[in-house]
């Protein structure tokens, strides 16, 4: 089968696509994908769990068809669906054209958008979502910032809080996305390259970071008192997974702050996609690339403030 590579190390990859790599076999309860599409993730690249899949296939986000199942799969999806999954950062090998999950990694595919557009949605959605339902505890009437809000996971936070939480939503990101912003629900909207943004932001009861460094220091001059601050950046602030307090915390006892990584949940999934078909969350915008550019979507999507997530079609048949 075909599969985009790795070839080096964290410091210098290099992305290959090879055309004869042998086709995995489902085993015990696991799935087979034939893989349609694969959204690329641009940072992936420094993960450490890439090198150390023999393989060295990247890709976590899918959408396809069920080719096969191991002998002992009895849920309910059934060979020949169209399904999305998001594979764990141990896993990988999304893409390729035809990769292997578990049963909490995959659900079914929404039927409103194409294989291509389901592929870029699985981290960015799951993202948003955990924020929401997990760490944010967001009510009616509540101030919430997002910043980098035109990206993926922040234009799908600003959709969610926006439509089913009742709260003010303020998006922080560059002039030329305010408008589009504001159609995708953001009451207000404030531009980074302002001086003192975040003056004009105070007294806000959650922040949803997606960028971090300088900008998610200065997130702390407009939390209130006993907010909440929560970062998906990456890199991670220097405090997160347990390296002691935040530095802006000092005198600030009531703010909390929070960092995390996604994982996979197929039935979080489920219901996370189910806000594309039903309107409340717009696809991200797209761009596909053959698997013989795969080289050229990785570089594309490595960069920043693009307008689209890069997705590689691994059927010959996606569109942009």
């Amino acid at each position: 089968m075909k599969a985009v590579q790795v070839i080096g190390d964290a410091l210098s990859p290099h992305i290959s696509c090879n055309n004869d790599l042998p086709q995995p076999t489902p085993r015990a309860a696991e799935m087979l994908i034939q893989v349609h599409a694969a959204g690329i993730t641009g940072d992936e690249v420094t993960w450490p769990e890439l090198y150390r899949t023999p393989s060295r296939i990247p890709g976590h986000e899918i959408s396809g068809v069920i080719a096969s199942t191991g002998p002992d799969y009895v849920g309910p999806l059934k060979v020949g669906q169209e399904v999305a999954a998001f594979l764990t950062a141990e896993r990988g090998e999304g893409q390729a054209e035809y990769a292997l999950c578990s049963a909490d990694e995959v659900t079914s595919k929404p039927t409103s958008i194409s294989h291509a557009e389901a592929a870029a949605l699985p981290i960015p959605l799951l993202t948003a979502w955990e924020a929401i339902t997990d760490h944010a505890k967001i009510t009616s009437g509540m101030k919430v910032l997002v910043t980098g809000a035109s990206g993926a996971v922040g234009s799908i936070f600003t959709q969610l809080a926006a439509h089913l939480t009742g709260a003010e939503v303020i998006a922080l990101a560059s002039r030329q996305n305010h408008e589009s912003l504001k159609r995708l629900g953001a009451h207000s909207v404030l531009d980074y390259n302002t001086e003192d943004w975040e003056k004009a932001a105070t007294g806000v009861d959650v922040i949803f970071d997606t960028v971090g460094g300088d900008i998610l220091a200065k997130t702390w001059e407009a939390i209130s008192d006993s907010g909440t601050i929560i970062t998906v950046a990456d890199p991670p602030p220097p405090w997160a997974f347990g390296k002691g307090p935040a530095a802006e915390s000092v005198g600030r006892p009531g703010v909390k702050y929070i960092y995390f990584v996604v994982s996979p949940n197929s039935e979080r999934l489920r219901k996370a996609l189910e806000f594309i078909d039903t309107g409340v969350v717009k696809a991200l915008n797209i761009k596909t690339f053959p698997f013989e550019e795969a080289s050229q979507a990785w570089s594309h999507a490595q960069g920043r403030n693009r307008g689209y997530k890069a997705v590689i079609d691994l059927k010959g048949a996606e569109k942009s």
